[in-house]
């Protein structure tokens, strides 16, 4: 049977999986069907992409693109999308507090926070089917074929449209052959995994194939407290296929999976400066205020909340460790134990009429996760998320189709391409945050600390008495009382302070948020051959959004109403008021919303597109500019905080819309070159990309926001770096773009002799905020707490990255056997890991160096390998954030990366 390249929208690589000929007879005029025909001599650098619509050489296709083989993938150990970041330069993936919150950023560029409602700016495709959220292909993905990651906004070729960029992965598929296989790993924590696989032939026209693969290892946290480890590994995945190919022009292929996690996940631990030196207590406790000279570390005595939090319990040796000591101090009996399982099926149909082709794919993905979490990530118990099926969790239900029709006209001046793509997703949202049994004592002693300089300055004592029930020291409490403190508002103050000082153990006992999302689009691509070396490229989409959402709110809290009672009238009197009213609501956790729903749509049309201009001067060089703009839709923030400021918040005054955020759009520009030989290549591309209403989620200290965030053409006056809410607008018709994407990309190998291969990657690319920043796309100011945004750079976005890699697979004897020996690197530079840009979150620049040596091709049937990855075991973090509730003292904690990890693998195939 006759190889199809099925999908128009990304690449296929041929022959990058085996020890290939050289090809030094080849022809520099030899043309693109002549490489395609004899793909099987083409040397492994010779890569087939079908990214427009036809077979093509990479190096002839004015894409940015990185194109990651087989090989390649087994080499560096890569088995989800996490690990694509030691191979392509451009690309970021992390993960925090949920490993279903896994976000990719491209150029800098990817959805920050952890809301599902929303979407991913990169999209992730498994066999052309459209994965939800990014963070749903964090799990085992089996044998791979390739993975491409195509940068810059994508949309004209098919499949669900992306502003960043698109991961597209490819499963390995059935063959006409008959072949077993399996593989077995061992590793330090214990690790353990299993995979394999049979393939076989039922007919002439019918192969199958099915895929398993089991990895269980202990976690990387040693959870002291209760005796456990956190983030560990417990999974499994399946995956059985069909290929069916009744004619040469006729194929279909069926896939079903399903993976299943059963996990704990994400730990945390408090940051120190010995991973970030700016993480000290700040002059006047201002958590924006830049630390001067030698300041005491934020978990020094120094900062008033350590006290509390050794006098509420927290272990001292938690707070002195460095901050990548993988001990962590959690309340007793709280756990992040969660599940999750992820199971669909797909078909793919391929039919050829000629000069003419016709693809369908349509997917069915059902993906369900609860976990449980120690919220506030110490000791104290504060807030927290019960685990069990009970637990916080969420549900995607998707069903997409997508039709593509492509062939040729006016005697192949024309490649041409159209097509249509529908997604019905189905959303389900439910959470359980609740205050812990030490909320209220907790969060009364910040309001006795914030009444130190003055009560505790008379007195001549602390305020703070953590041994108290409402944390206030006796005499301090007994000044209150007599009214020498608050005056008339003493009535209401006390009663309230107590009431405070009660909240143990309730909030949410299950808010539910559906939405659903219906989007369709058609599409078109087509390429105009101008000359014989010159390519006009046209793309048009035009994509309908529509999403309903509703919600309905369970909660216990009723301390927050009495509160509101007493307090609410007297609010705005003193940021002291304020904060106690402020505290007994956080986050809108109130018993006035239990039993209230509330609902609400939105519809979005939009037209994108691309165009470029090629011209190949000569066989081996291509040049090309282009323009696009791109898409991602807006939503809903699926947080019940962001009904409004829990001061102010009643729930007769609740507007569904508030929870709205726009959709966000970039323009692109990019030029680019490509040079291609069997022995070198180099691809370089310079881009800028433009965002309008870029969706940024973060914390404000109050509410759970989603802002997008714009620039004024004129001068805000310094108004958007201000601790105020209310200063900063900009007048409608002086809004432009917030963000900026700018740099300059290179991708080159080198393969001086058959059996050794060189590949370096190198990006510059300047992420950044513009000035005089505003809230969204009608003016409104900019969110204080966002107020170090404007010029600088944006969060998990380093200006350089540089990936290496050197492949050498010598012969040894006669027999066929061959030496392996794999090393790449990827090297980092500095950048700020908080969304909210906060000093002391910055992530000094580091490398990690993972490598594999081995023998292969044992008596034509087995190989065993030795690996490692983080070879020098370096510390660094995921993010940092603000350690819950313990601000304005401002305690942060960080999500690590892995320490390093190593072992031997085992592989036979029959």
């Amino acid at each position: 049977m006759k190889t199809r390249f099925a999908s128009l929208r990304v690449l296929a690589i041929l022959g990058a999986g085996a020890t290939l000929a050289p090809a030094a007879a080849m022809a520099q005029d030899q043309t693109d069907n002549d490489l395609i025909e004899n793909a099987d001599v083409v040397d492994r650098n010779i890569i087939i992409v079908t990214a427009q619509g036809r077979s093509q050489v990479l190096a002839d296709v004015p894409v940015a693109v990185s194109a990651v083989s087989a090989e390649t993938l087994s080499n560096s150990g890569t088995t989800d999308i996490r690990e694509l970041t030691q191979l392509a330069p451009s690309l970021l993936v992390s993960s925090t507090g949920n490993e279903a919150n896994g976000s990719a950023r491209i150029r800098g560029i990817g959805t920050v926070g952890d809301n599902p409602g929303l979407e991913s700016s990169v999209a992730v495709f498994v066999d052309g089917v459209y994965r939800s959220r990014s963070g749903n292909a964090l799990s085992e993905l089996g044998p791979l074929d390739r993975v491409e990651i195509l940068r810059g906004p994508q949309g004209t070729l098919g499949g669900r449209n992306a502003s960043a960029g698109v991961i597209s992965i490819y499963t390995a598929p059935p063959t006409f052959g008959f072949e077993a296989y399996g593989a077995f790993t061992y590793g330090n924590y214990d690790a353990i995994r299993v995979e394999a696989g049979l393939n076989a032939p039922l007919s002439d026209t019918i192969a199958a194939r099915v895929d398993g693969v089991y990895f269980k290892r202990d976690g990387f946290y040693n959870d002291v407290v209760n005796d456990t480890d956190i983030n560990n590994r417990d999974r499994y995945l399946v995956r059985a296929q069909v290929l069916f190919e009744p004619t040469e022009d006729i194929s279909f292929r069926l896939i079903g999976d399903y993976s299943k996690k059963d996990e704990a996940c994400c730990a945390a631990t408090f940051v120190q400066p010995d991973f970030a030196p700016l993480a000290r207590v700040s002059p006047g406790l201002d958590p924006f205020a830049r630390p001067v000279g030698n300041a005491p570390a934020l978990t020094s005595r120094a900062n008033p909340i350590i006290p509390v939090l050794i006098g509420l319990g927290q272990n001292p040796a938690s707070l002195n460790q460095s901050t990548f000591n993988r001990n962590i101090y959690v309340t007793p009996g709280r756990s992040f134990e969660g599940e999750t399982e992820d199971y669909g099926v797909s078909g793919e149909l391929s039919w050829d009429f000629g000069d003419m082709s016709l693809t369908s794919i349509t997917g069915y993905r059902e993906y369900d996760n609860f976990q449980g979490s120690d919220t506030d990530y110490t000791q104290v118990d504060i807030l927290y998320r019960e685990a069990g099926p009970s637990a916080a969790a969420r549900n995607f239900k998707t069903f997409t189709q997508e039709l593509r029709l492509a062939g040729t006209a006016f005697n192949d001046k024309l490649d041409w391409l159209v097509g249509g793509y529908y997604a019905n997703e189905k959303l389900q949202t439910r959470d359980n945050l609740r205050f812990g049994t030490q909320y209220g004592q907790f969060v009364a002693c910040r309001l006795a600390i914030a009444l130190q300089p003055t009560l505790g300055a008379s007195l001549g004592r602390r305020v703070a008495d953590p041994s108290q029930a409402n944390c206030f020291d006796p005499v301090a409490f007994g000044a209150i009382q007599s009214g020498a403190v608050f005056g008339a508002a003493t009535a209401r103050v006390v009663p309230a302070l107590n009431n405070l000082a009660s909240i143990s153990d309730v909030g949410g006992t299950g808010d539910v948020y559906n939405q659903t999302s219906e989007n369709f689009a058609v599409f078109t691509h087509n390429i105009v051959h101008l000359t014989d070396t010159l390519d006009l490229t046209l793309g048009l989409r035009y994509t309908n959004e529509t999403k309903d959402f509703d919600a309905t709110f369970g909660n216990d809290n009723t301390v927050c109403p009495t509160n509101r009672a007493l307090i609410g009238p007297i609010a705005g009197a003193s940021a002291f008021f304020a904060g106690l009213l402020s505290l007994s609501c956080q986050g809108n956790s109130t018993a006035e919303l239990n039993g209230v729903s509330i609902s609400d749509t939105r519809d979005e049309d939009e037209f994108t597109g691309t165009a470029i201009l090629s011209w190949k001067p000569t066989p081996d060089l291509l040049t090309y500019a282009s323009y696009s703009r791109g898409y991602k839709a807006g939503g809903f923030n699926l947080d019940r905080s962001a009904l409004g400021n829990p001061v102010t918040f009643s729930v007769a005054a609740i507007d569904p819309s508030s929870l709205q955020f726009a959709e966000e759009t970039v323009t692109a520009y990019e030029i680019g070159a490509k040079y291609a030989t069997r022995e070198f290549g180099i691809s370089l591309a310079g881009f800028r990309q433009e965002f309008t209403n870029f969706q940024l989620n973060t914390f404000n200290g109050s509410v759970f926001l989603v802002q997008n965030v714009n620039a004024c053409s004129a001068s805000l006056g310094g108004a958007d770096m201000d601790a105020s809410a209310a200063t900063g607008a900009c007048a409608v018709d002086n809004v432009v773009p917030g963000v900026v994407s700018q740099g300059v990309e290179m991708e080159a190998y080198l393969q001086p002799i058959q059996d050794l291969n060189f590949s370096l990657g190198l990006t510059y690319t300047d992420s950044s905020y513009e000035n005089e920043l505003i809230g969204n796309d009608t003016g409104t100011p900019l969110d204080p707490a966002l107020r170090l945004l404007p010029g600088d750079n944006l969060s998990n976005a380093p200006e350089l990255v540089a990936t290496s890699s050197v492949t050498w697979t010598p012969p040894i004897g006669n027999s066929g056997m061959e030496g392996l020996f794999f090393l790449n690197a990827r090297m980092t530079g500095d950048y700020n890991t908080g969304s909210d840009l906060l000093y002391g979150k910055e992530q000094d620049g580091y490398v990690i160096v993972n490598g594999r040596i081995g023998l292969t091709n044992i008596a034509n049937r087995f190989a065993i390998e030795g690996w490692v990855s983080n070879l020098f075991d370096k510390d660094y973090t995921q993010v940092a954030f603000n350690t819950p509730f313990v601000a304005p003292q401002q305690t942060y904690s960080a999500f690590l990366a892995e320490p390093r990890t190593y072992g031997v693998t085992v592989r036979g195939k029959f």
